[in-house]
C-alpha cells in the first residue's frame, strides 16, 4: 500500500512524493533509533553519480526553505532544488537478503544508473 504525502499548505495539489508502507516503517524505525523529535527524513539530488544527479537521504532538521510533507508521525523535507527534481517521485524500501535499501522511482528521471542511485533528466 502507498500513502500520498502531502504538502504543509494542505492545497489540492498532487502529492510531492510517496512513500509506500515499507518505506515509512523503515523510516519510522529508523527515526525511533535516532531519538530526536525534531528530526525528519529528508530527500534530496545532488550532483554526481555515474548518470548526473544522485539520490540523497538524510535525517535532520527542518531548515528555511524547506518543502515540508506530512505523514502524521514524521515529516518528509524537500530543499527547493530537490523538490522540482523529485516531484512526483516514489519512495519505496526493499530489505531482505537480495533487498536494495530504499528504491527511488521517479518518473522525470530520462536515465538511470544500473544501481538506481543517480538519475539524469
Amino acid at each position: 500500500m502507498q500513502s500520498a504525502v502531502q504538502t504543509s499548505s494542505g492545497s489540492d495539489k498532487p502529492p510531492v512524493v510517496t512513500l509506500t508502507e515499507a518505506a515509512q516503517k523503515e523510516v519510522r524505525r529508523l527515526l525511533a533509533d535516532r531519538g530526536d523529535p525534531a528530526l525528519g527524513l529528508r530527500l534530496g539530488i545532488k550532483g554526481g553519480g555515474c548518470s548526473g544527479l544522485s539520490y540523497h537521504l538524510d535525517f535532520t532538521p527542518k531548515e528555511d526553505g524547506d518543502t515540508v510533507v506530512d505523514l502524521g508521525d514524521f515529516k518528509v523535507f524537500l530543499d527547493r532544488k530537490s523538490t522540482i527534481y523529485l516531484a512526483g517521485t516514489k519512495l519505496d524500501h526493499q530489505g531482505g537478503l537480495t533487498g536494495r535499501g530504499f528504491v527511488f522511482q521517479n518518473p522525470m528521471a530520462s536515465n538511470t544508473c544500473g544501481c538506481g542511485e543517480s538519475f539524469s533528466i
